[in-house]
C-alpha cells in the first residue's frame, strides 16, 4: 500500500511539473510580437536637440512630456500606436518663456522603429524605419496603424514617437 501511495505522488509530482513547464514555455513563445509597450518618455534635456540623438535620432528641440503611450510592432512590421498628451513640458523653463507649456504645435506625428542589426558581411548595423504621417491634435493624442519594412534581424527594438522631420518628442526603453 505504501509503495502504491508513493508511485502515485511521484506520478502527480511529475505531472504536475512536466504541466507547469509547458505553460511556462507556452506563455514565453508569442511571437506575434516583436515589442509592446504601454509606457514612453518624453524627450528630456539633455536629449533635446542633436548633441545626444539615441541611435542616430535627434530629439525634439524643446523637452516633451507624456501622459499615456501605448503599442506594438508585430514581426511583419505592423505598427499599432497610441499616444495621449505628448506635449512641451509644461515644467520647463524655455517652454514656459515661449508660451508652449503643455500643448503640442506639431500637426503630424511619425512613429520611427530604431533596431540594431547586421549588413551583408555580418557587420553590427544601426537600421531605422519610418511610418508616414499621422494626425496629431492639440493636446498630443495621436494614433496611428501602418506597416514598415524591419531589417531582419530586428535586435533590441526602441520605438520613436517623432517630428515629420524625424526629432523624437517620445521614446520607448526606459
Amino acid at each position: 500500500m505504501k509503495k502504491l501511495m508513493l508511485l502515485t505522488l511521484t506520478l502527480m509530482l511529475a505531472l504536475s511539473t512536466f504541466l507547469f513547464a509547458g505553460s511556462v514555455s507556452t506563455a514565453n513563445a508569442d511571437e506575434s510580437k516583436l515589442l509592446e509597450f504601454n509606457s514612453m518618455i518624453g524627450v528630456p534635456r539633455p536629449y533635446t536637440g542633436s548633441a545626444n540623438a539615441i541611435r542616430g535620432v535627434p530629439g525634439g528641440g524643446l523637452p516633451w512630456v507624456i501622459y499615456f503611450g501605448k503599442g506594438k510592432v508585430s514581426p511583419e512590421g505592423m505598427v499599432d500606436v497610441k499616444v495621449k498628451g505628448l506635449v512641451f513640458d509644461p515644467n520647463d523653463q524655455a517652454v514656459i518663456d515661449r508660451g508652449l507649456a503643455g500643448i503640442n504645435t506639431v500637426p503630424n506625428f511619425k512613429v520611427i522603429i530604431s533596431c540594431l542589426s547586421k549588413d551583408a558581411s555580418g557587420n553590427p548595423i544601426t537600421v531605422n524605419v519610418s511610418t508616414g504621417l499621422f494626425p496629431a491634435d492639440a493636446a498630443g493624442n495621436a494614433h496611428i496603424k501602418d506597416t514598415v519594412e524591419l531589417p531582419q534581424p530586428c535586435i533590441a527594438p526602441i520605438l520613436f514617437v517623432t517630428s515629420p522631420g524625424g526629432a523624437w518628442f517620445a521614446s520607448t526603453g526606459f
